[in-house]
């Protein structure tokens, strides 16, 4: 810019002619302004310029600090939550694994239960089966007593005569204390 404003003053310096030294000249002073202007303005204007570019520097920076940080922190939860998937599944397959083994026992159990029921009832039905022989037999020697009884009734009765029957009674009442006791 400086060089451009150097070349223009030097074509014009060539095509108008001189009236007297160059430092009378209007253009001249003008440049040195305009250099001066350049030269006092180029170093708060370079220092803002380099104090705004590192503040947008220092923000980058913070900025991708900050991302570097929430992606490890990103990265450590994603590692806890892996952890915590694999425990979980860990503790699942243990549970599983519990209720196989639990369902397993409670159907042996389950079985001796039912074989113990079922000897069980079989006990039961033998021991009733017992108790109707023994009740049958009963009957039957009941039955065969009391068929007994009628038969001897009938052939005590037909075979003595009142006499004799009046003295069995008579004996069978006297000999019946000492029975009883």
């Amino acid at each position: 810019m400086i060089s451009s404003a150097f070349a223009a003053a030097a074509e014009h310096g060539a095509a108008v002619a001189h009236h007297g030294p160059f430092y009378t000249e209007a253009h001249f002073w003008v440049d040195v302004a305009f250099i001066l202007v350049v030269a006092l303005a180029f170093k708060p204007v370079s220092r803002a310029i380099a104090a705004a570019l590192d503040a947008r520097a220092a923000k980058i920076k913070a900025r991708l600090d900050e991302a570097h940080k929430l992606r490890e922190e990103a990265q450590e939860m994603l590692a806890t939550y892996q952890r915590k998937q694999r425990d979980a599944m860990k503790e699942a397959e243990e549970i599983i694994a519990h209720a196989k083994a639990e369902a397993e026992r409670l159907a042996q159990q389950a079985a001796k239960d039912l074989d113990a029921s079922i000897k069980r009832r079989e006990q039961m039905a033998m021991d009733r089966i017992a108790q109707a022989e023994a009740q049958a037999m009963k009957e039957v020697q009941n039955l065969a007593v009391d068929v007994a009884i009628g038969a001897a009734q009938k052939l005590i009765g037909e075979s003595l005569s009142a006499a004799q029957t009046t003295s069995l009674v008579d004996t069978a009442i006297q000999a019946l204390p000492g029975k009883l006791h």
